[in-house]
């Protein structure tokens, strides 16, 4: 039985649309590897949700004159749909404002307290003078204590990578409104980092086949971990359940931890909704895998503090301890951070105006065509610059005229002198080399995407593509009609390699691959989509929201080369890809054009 996997998705914030930036690095990927542990025969379970507290949410709705609770509302429903066109496979995506998910971040907090990894500590928080509100650490900047960056943040460097404190900032300004903010002193609850140094190093030195820009990047701060505040001045967020605190207005958790406990609460939700509540178990203990996915921005939480969570709510620390009420539950089996994806060299960034939202893309040119950009010549290892030049390029020739001509020319040819998959006779020796070729692609291309080498994987996939369509044009079976037998041996190895092509495929393009196995006759859903659906919060009935979720389990897609059907009937097929203007590269779209 192979191993059940978690995937684990980065919780996009919901004060405001997402744009491709956010979802290159959280959820394209995420799918991706998903799909293919699907079709590799593993039970997934893919999570995540809208993360809706914090002080950010509250100035947003302030801007445009919506209580909170409307501004979180308005902006899940957003997101969700955004995540259902690029057709991201969730088996749930909820938020973070549920009964559900306060009770288990409560309870996971309660094992930490119960095991001494919690300590009351008297601190210096940031206020702004014009308005009296907290401010979060991240929306305070200011120049690094330590490398003399000027843009770090109140909580980390990007720079160096040290964890920081907004009042250590040179200069500190706030993001918000650019004032300097007031430092008061204030108690705080704060997770005891140092107590899990060692049980993290030894952790990360089992760590070998992650990225090494994440696993260096995660060793070199270890020694560097400090008590980290848990909870906020602020009336935005999950209360305290504890004698002293949870009765006061102004004191709620810091929307950090509260966030990353999400992946277990929103895997909580999926059993009890499943109507088992323990089969989340199945996803969290034992032999189970669970890999992470987020943008580099976000590696310290998903490396350090979120096992750090994990290991004091085991007893796992230095104090010691005993499991919280849900057992010991796994560690991340490995972090898959990508870098930034950029637009003329600066980071997508809404204040900033560059931005091109993903509800915008997918109008005009539909999911597909973006998971592939994404997964070919997305920033996997490095920060990448998006160029609508490089989009059209690989549009037009990598989907369009590679694999969409391919598709097209191979069911025409066999739709017009057969009307059906032909019965192959005596195949020689270059469709056998073919047909190895693919079959042995599953293996290449999948010992990539098990290790989340998504370049190389799609690459790999290509190659397939380009191999057939060299094979047609050497053949010329359209130069065939007086030898039938060979014409048909010939076609029936290129729909056999087109079918084969189409699964190695699936992964990056599910939308085409779904229209694909139509065209070559099949029925039936062979990539599954997710679906948008209304529910009722499980702990507060009054409250409804929208969630994605899906069944994954009856599609046909397997990730292996199946003998086509001969005689499955073939219609003409409509083209796969439309090829786009190349003005578009020059110019852009109207909603996001090119500007010099």
């Amino acid at each position: 039985m192979s191993a059940s996997v978690l995937t684990a998705v980065a919780w996009p914030y919901a004060n405001g649309p997402r744009h491709i930036g956010h979802v290159s690095g959280f959820g394209v990927p995420s799918d991706v590897f998903s799909r293919f542990m699907r079709m590799s025969g593993h039970r997934v379970l893919m999570v995540s949700g809208s993360d809706e507290h914090g002080t950010p949410i509250s100035v947003q709705a302030e801007k445009e004159g919506l209580t909170t609770r409307e501004l979180v509302d308005k902006y899940h429903r957003v997101i969700t749909e955004d995540l259902h066109g690029l057709g991201l496979s969730y088996d749930l995506f909820t938020r973070t404002t549920t009964g559900n998910h306060y009770q288990v971040v409560q309870e996971l907090f309660l094992a930490l307290w119960r095991n001494g990894y919690v300590v009351p500590k008297t601190e210096m928080g940031a206020i702004s003078p014009s308005t009296g509100r907290t401010l979060p650490d991240r929306y305070i900047e200011g120049t690094c204590p330590i490398c003399g960056y000027d843009g770090a943040r109140g909580d980390q460097c990007d720079n160096c990578g040290n964890q920081l404190d907004p009042v250590d900032l040179k200069n500190p300004r706030s993001r918000i409104n650019g004032e300097t903010p007031k430092f008061i002193e204030t108690e705080h609850l704060f997770l005891d980092l140092p107590q899990f140094i060692d049980a993290l190093g030894t952790w990360l030195q089992t760590r070998t086949e992650w990225r090494p820009n994440v696993l260096k990047f995660s060793q070199n701060l270890i020694g560097d971990l400090r008590p980290r505040a848990i909870t906020r001045d602020l009336d935005w967020g999950i209360p305290i359940p504890l004698d002293g605190w949870r009765d006061q207005p102004m004191k709620r958790f810091y929307v950090w931890f509260d966030a990353v406990i999400g992946y277990f609460s929103a895997s909580v939700e999926w059993a009890r909704r499943s109507g088992n509540p323990d089969a989340w178990r199945e996803f969290w203990t034992g032999d189970a895998q669970g890999y992470y996915f987020m943008g580099k921005d976000n590696i310290v939480f998903h490396s350090l503090i979120w096992p750090s969570l994990l290991l004091g709510q085991n007893g796992q620390g230095a104090k010691g301890g005993e499991p919280g009420s849900f057992g010991p539950l796994n560690l991340p089996t490995e972090v898959v951070s990508s870098e930034f994806l950029t637009m003329s060299g600066s980071k997508f960034s809404t204040s900033r105006g560059t931005v091109i939202y993903v509800t915008d893309f997918l109008k005009e040119f539909g999911p597909d065509a973006l998971r592939y950009f994404i997964s070919v010549a997305g920033p996997e290892n490095q920060d990448t610059d998006f160029t609508w030049e490089e989009f059209v390029r690989r549009t037009n020739f990598e989907l369009a005229n590679e694999w969409g001509n391919l598709v097209n020319r191979s069911i025409s040819m066999a739709h017009k002198n057969v009307g059906a998959v032909p019965r192959p006779t005596s195949p020689t020796g270059a469709d056998h080399e073919l047909l190895a070729l693919s079959r042995a692609a599953f293996d290449v291309v999948g010992g990539h995407l098990r290790r989340s080498r998504f370049k190389q994987a799609s690459t790999e996939a290509m190659k397939v593509v380009g191999a057939a369509n060299r094979y047609l044009s050497d053949q010329e079976p359209w130069k065939l009609k007086d030898d039938p037998e060979r014409r048909d041996t010939v076609l029936h190895t290129a729909l056999q390699v087109v079918q084969d092509a189409n699964a190695l495929l699936t992964p990056f393009l599910p939308h085409s691959a779904q229209k694909v196995h139509e065209l070559l006759g099949g029925q039936g859903v062979w990539a599954a989509q997710p679906q948008v659906t209304e529910v009722r919060d499980l702990d507060v009935p009054d409250r409804g929201y929208p969630v994605l979720t899906g069944d994954y389990a009856a599609e046909q897609a397997t990730w292996e080369s199946t003998p086509i059907e001969v005689g499955r009937p073939l219609d003409k097929p409509t083209p796969l890809f439309a090829k786009l203007d190349p003005e578009l590269g020059e110019k852009g779209p109207d909603w996001a054009p090119i500007t010099r």
